[in-house]
């Protein structure tokens, strides 16, 4: 993304006012960064972002859904995009939230990878109402270490709660991670992502990857059992049946949150 912004710079009007729907954050040395941060940083323009429980072949169909809109300090620019997407059947409120809005719409992929391992599995409703339970709870410790202006109320808009239910319950993370859970680990992610996705790209196994570096560098990872149990699943450190293995001290300490 910073390639994409570098590349951009002197070809965006001064005046110009950007929307950011991408999910997921660039890991640097000194920290992480979120993309609207990058794009107000390399080109020298605000970025609000939309992010919110929508699933896209849903609302392609006109279904009932609803999106969030973050912004900084501007609320005249966010209630125009809120005038610009909001239809009948696509309802969008503002949150003067920024952060916290992007990291739930980039962390909700990490619990829907956890979500589909239980499904996978065949765990049952109990066990995937703990993990999203427990991986909403993470969400919002992670993103208030990181930055301190975010707002709890953030967690039950639409890119909060209601993405992670809509994310755990169908989309292209838990999709490609039930089938990853069902095979017992033994396909990778990139050839499921291939076969089922159709050409989407599956985010919540590389947003682990980035979050598990910031937590390591940090020295943070005891206090995020389920991002960090993810990550080592994914890459193959551990089983899929470590997600809910009793037997796993990472486990007893998820379980204790």
């Amino acid at each position: 993304m910073e390639d994409i912004c570098k590349r951009l710079v002197g070809k965006i009007r001064e005046d110009a006012e950007a929307i950011s729907l991408i999910k997921g954050m660039e890991v640097k040395r000194e920290g992480p960064c979120m993309i609207s941060s990058l794009i107000n940083e390399h080109l020298g323009i605000n970025s609000c972002v939309l992010m919110g429980a929508n699933i896209a072949n849903e609302i392609a169909v006109e279904k009932f859904s609803e999106a969030t809109v973050g912004y900084r300090d501007n609320r005249e620019i966010a209630e125009k995009w809120v005038r610009l997407f909001n239809t009948y059947y696509f309802m969008v409120s503002a949150v003067q939230d920024v952060e916290g809005v992007e990291l739930c719409g980039t962390l909700k992929n990490i619990v829907a990878i956890a979500a589909g391992f239980v499904d996978g599995l065949e765990m049952g409703n109990n066990t995937k109402a703990a993990i999203m339970r427990i991986g909403l709870r993470e969400m919002m410790a992670f993103s208030k270490l990181l930055f301190s202006s975010v707002k709890d109320s953030t967690f039950f808009e639409s890119c909060g709660v209601a993405d992670v239910i809509t994310t755990c319950l169908g989309g292209r993370n838990w999709k490609c991670a039930e089938a990853f859970a069902r095979n017992g680990g033994k396909r990778s992610f990139d050839e499921l992502e291939a076969e089922m996705l159709q050409g989407q790209k599956l985010q919540g196994v590389s947003t682990a990857k980035e979050v598990y570096e910031v937590l390591s560098h940090r020295g943070w990872l005891e206090l995020f059992p389920l991002f960090t149990t993810v990550h080592e699943i994914c890459i193959g450190s551990l089983p899929p049946t470590a997600i809910v293995d009793s037997g796993k001290p990472t486990i007893q300490r998820i379980c204790s949150l």
